[in-house]
């Protein structure tokens, strides 16, 4: 069972930045970053394939987040600027065990507990 954990949530003003990290505890290959807004659904931002080679992005984020990893330290990020309050949410890093790039939530095979970002006006 492989384990994710979050770091780099916080507060921070409209108009700001802030970089997430996940950490993975073994292999994993498509990693992505789902949200989820007080009251609403689980949604997806961003997700990476296992080389890189292919990003996805939601249409809210696109231009604004940018996902990367680094397979050597089984991590990856998101690098979120131009925030506004509508990107507050609980940020989950989670994971496939398979090599096919699907980034749906249900597709996701590893989760980690999430970690808060929360965007003031």
């Amino acid at each position: 069972q492989v384990q994710l954990v979050e770091s780099g949530g916080g507060l921070v003003q409209a108009g700001g930045s802030l970089r997430l990290s996940c950490a993975a505890s073994g292999r994993t290959f498509t990693m992505g970053w789902f949200r989820q807004a007080p009251g609403k659904e689980r949604e997806f931002a961003a997700a990476i394939s296992w080389s890189g080679a292919t990003t996805d992005y939601a249409d809210s984020v696109k231009g604004r987040f940018t996902i990367s990893r680094d397979n050597a330290k089984s991590t990856v990020y998101l690098q979120m600027n131009s925030l506004t309050p509508e990107d507050t949410a609980v940020y989950y890093c989670a994971a496939r065990k398979s090599v096919v790039h699907v980034t749906t939530v249900d597709s996701m095979d590893y989760w980690g507990k999430g970690t808060l970002v929360t965007v003031s006006s």
